[in-house]
């Protein structure tokens, strides 16, 4: 899961307060800092159908020192209500997770100040009601279990969720970049309690992109990639207006010579015909004309008189 939950709230540990007042404006005592563990996330596979490896765990151990606490991922200042001051892997003996790994999670401890306006905050803390975080995180890559390439690149043709031989498919975070914060959240079973995914600073490909779109996967873009994929639109739209415009002119070409070559067939009826041929059928058509046309058979007007017809008067040549 991406979400975690507040596992305890203790007394200062040896060292902590050097570590806390690190962040403060001026030292503060044991008795003016209320300090809790919580457990961020973990290597087990979540409802999205993604972990984070162990080897991700390890990194965040590191991003998420010095974040702040807030709720429902509402970044607003005055959201702020802890800050995490120290981050480990732990791993649980004994403990399994869904796919039959070891169990490992991350856990910190973090302290906000004692004061009344968090005095209802830390009885929910200490009274087991408010307990429930999740965390926003970004990650370079999410790896599919299954044949191990980016999940969201063209090189996987498997789904989160689906099953292979019996064997669930799941994507496995790895590679994060930044921690923005934890959340104390409400209720984390719902899907936007789990891992804010982004790719901040990091380009989609526009294979990711239209791989997602496919398969009716949300997507987040940046704003360079708003404006990829709109290029990528237009030079869409351009290339369909040229076709249009090729395929009228195989459309015409073909209505010409079929006047010449078939002319007991009706404009009518060959305009009928032509609107539900493709580009190919077009061409086929138009060789086919050209060739007859140019070939042994030669294509004579209306008027033309056989030369064994002809009179010797030269302005005889014909007749009407």
């Amino acid at each position: 899961m991406k979400t975690g939950q507040v596992v305890k709230n203790s007394a200062v540990k040896d060292g902590e307060m050097e570590l806390i007042n690190s962040y403060t404006r001026r030292q503060l005592s044991e008795e003016e800092v209320y300090v809790f563990s919580v457990v961020l996330c973990d290597n087990d596979v979540d409802r999205d159908f993604e972990r984070f490896t162990v080897e991700s765990l390890e990194k965040l151990s590191e991003l998420f020192v010095g974040k702040t606490g807030i709720f429902d991922h509402n970044p607003k200042a005055e959201n702020q209500t802890a800050r995490i001051i120290s981050c480990s892997v732990e791993a649980v003996q004994g403990k399994k997770n869904s796919v039959g790994d070891d169990y490992f999670r991350l856990v910190a401890r973090a302290y906000m100040p004692v004061s009344e306006n968090n005095k209802e905050l830390r009885l929910s803390i200490d009274s087991g009601i408010t307990r429930e975080v999740s965390v926003g995180c970004a990650v370079e890559k999410t790896l599919c279990s299954i044949c191990g390439n980016d999940i969201n690149s063209h090189e996987c043709s498997h789904i989160k969720g689906e099953t292979y031989s019996d064997v669930l498919c799941f994507g496995e975070l790895t590679n994060p970049y930044d921690a923005y914060e934890f959340s104390f959240v409400a209720v984390p079973a719902q899907k936007q309690a789990g891992v804010i995914k982004s790719f901040a600073g990091k380009e989609k490909s526009m294979s990711d992109i239209l791989k997602s779109i496919e398969k009716c996967e949300a997507v987040s873009l940046t704003e360079n990639d708003s404006k990829r994929l709109k290029s990528y639109i237009d030079s869409l739209k351009k290339q369909a207006s040229d076709g249009v415009y090729y395929r009228n002119t195989l459309i015409g070409d073909v209505l010409k010579y079929s006047a010449v070559v078939q002319p007991e067939i009706s404009r009518k009826t060959m305009e009928s015909v032509t609107s539900s041929l493709s580009i190919e059928e077009l061409k086929e058509f138009k060789n086919a004309y050209e060739k007859k046309m140019n070939g042994d058979e030669t294509v004579k007007p209306q008027l033309f008189v056989e030369k064994s017809e002809r009179k010797t008067d030269l302005n005889t040549e014909f007749k009407i």
